[in-house]
């Protein structure tokens, strides 16, 4: 079982920077290598999920004034594209769950924030929480991923933790 405190988080966030394999060139060049590794988000050395989520955002933003079903679709369409994604530039660069592969990170976010209150103090709490849950990993979200693999398993974990965070922001919104 998963515990929780500050120093675990910064520990976990300590141990994943420590062996990094290197960033692909082609990245650069191929539009699959660009989403998987967070539209470039996921190329910044230290701690590439945080920046990869902070690049969510923007697009969350674009995104927000859809309608709640539309929004919905799109998050479900864009898990089911990042898995291909994810499972396929792994593969060719025999990189399970690469550090700076995050797209993983916008669809956990995306998930997070369906149906939340408009307005920055939402977003900001989507954006801590998502990362809180993601960094943490509590049961089962550790136990998917370890067990689930291929592109599948590097989402899934990240929208199990999104919707973690998707019903803590349910909750304060229905108290606040």
């Amino acid at each position: 079982m998963a515990r929780f405190s500050v120093t675990s988080i910064f520990d976990k966030l300590k141990s994943r920077s420590r062996v990094s394999p290197p960033i692909p060139e082609k990245v650069w060049r191929d539009p699959l290598y660009f989403a998987a590794f967070g539209f470039g988000s996921g190329t910044v050395p230290v701690a590439p999920g945080t920046f990869g989520t902070l690049l969510a955002i923007p697009f969350y933003l674009i995104l927000q004034p859809l309608p709640q079903t539309a929004f919905l679709i799109f998050v479900i369409l864009f898990a089911a594209a990042s898995s291909w994604i994810c499972d396929r530039v792994s593969r060719e660069i025999h990189s399970h769950d690469h550090p700076g592969m995050c797209i993983d990170e916008f669809a956990g976010f995306f998930v997070t924030m369906i149906h939340a209150p408009p307005g920055p103090l939402w977003i900001v709490l989507g954006f801590l929480l998502f990362r809180l849950f993601d960094i943490w990993k509590p049961w089962p979200i550790h136990l998917l991923d370890q067990k689930v693999h291929g592109g599948f398993g590097m989402v899934l974990d990240d929208i199990v933790a999104g919707l973690f965070a998707f019903a803590v922001i349910q909750l304060c919104s229905f108290i606040f």
